[in-house]
């Protein structure tokens, strides 16, 4: 075989970059092509959300490198998610195999393994992401949610509000990291402040005695999930977790357009549409 090109590597001596969710609950749901991955990197990154949890991946991976050293109190989350994406590049661009491990699904809400992939491809280096299981799946599940039966919305809770993003009451709202509403800077305990102005913007689409789920995945192999069902209005007094999740139920009935259905070839009658099998 003709050897590359000087100052040229080979595809044995360049660096890749694979991302990859744990999943929710520790243990149980890390995919086989998951830990494929892990098994055939030189350097594997992770980021977890409690001991217990990096007591497991250090036990599956023990040459694995926590990133969560790199949070501090008072710092902003955008400067240490850029130093998690250049202690993640690092070893690829000197040719290494690497993967980057996170909590959930890599990505959902988990900016830094974005940005590295993205980096990674346009560094030339090769970059993937693979699935996972994330908050969200859970919540479907264990909330009997079917999206394709009313459609959902899905939105981080800050955004929601920032950018007064639109809400369609005859479908679900899922709304993430609510505990962390308005804060951009690191802190090891959330901040509930601001819960008032998240019900003050809910309230104009629902009334104020409107059901609403505070719900968190459970992390342990087994066990169900935390469910609090409450009014709307009392939500800042609900005190919900660094992990909660708020599902809004529907709060009206949608209308089909007859005009569309007619163009469509559809029944007019409502029960004649429906979501996928």
């Amino acid at each position: 075989m003709a050897a590359a090109p000087q100052g040229r590597l080979t595809e044995a001596e360049r660096g890749s970059l694979v991302v990859v969710g744990t999943g929710i609950r520790t243990g149980t749901q890390l995919t086989p092509e998951t830990q494929a991955a892990l098994r055939a990197a030189d350097d594997v990154f992770y980021l977890v959300t409690d001991p217990m949890a990096a007591a497991w991946f250090e036990r599956l991976v023990p040459h694995a490198r926590s990133l969560l050293g790199l949070y501090d109190v008072g710092k902003n989350r955008g400067e240490t998610y850029a130093e998690m994406v250049e202690t993640i590049l690092e070893p690829v661009r000197r040719g290494h195999k690497v993967c980057a491990a996170f909590y959930g699904h890599p990505g959902v809400f988990v900016l830094p393994s974005h940005e590295a992939v993205a980096r990674a491809r346009a560094e030339g280096l090769e970059a993937r992401m693979l699935p996972a299981v994330s908050a969200e799946d859970c919540l479907f599940a264990e909330l009997g949610v079917d999206p394709a039966s009313r459609g959902c919305l899905s939105y981080e809770a800050t955004d929601l509000l920032i950018h007064s993003r639109t809400i369609d009451p005859s479908a679900y709202l899922v709304l993430w990291q609510i505990a962390w509403l308005g804060n951009v800077r690191y802190s090891p305990t959330p901040s509930r402040e601001h819960l008032p102005l998240l019900v003050e913007y809910l309230e104009r689409h629902y009334p104020p005695e409107h059901e609403v789920i505070l719900y968190e995945a459970s992390p342990y192999p087994v066990g169900p999930g935390q469910i609090r069902r409450l009014r709307l209005a009392d939500l800042p007094a609900a005190e919900p977790s660094p992990m909660s999740t708020l599902c809004v139920p529907p709060g009206q009935p949608s209308a089909p357009d007859p005009r569309m259905l007619e163009r469509l070839g559809l029944p007019t009658r409502r029960e004649g549409v429906s979501g996928s099998a």
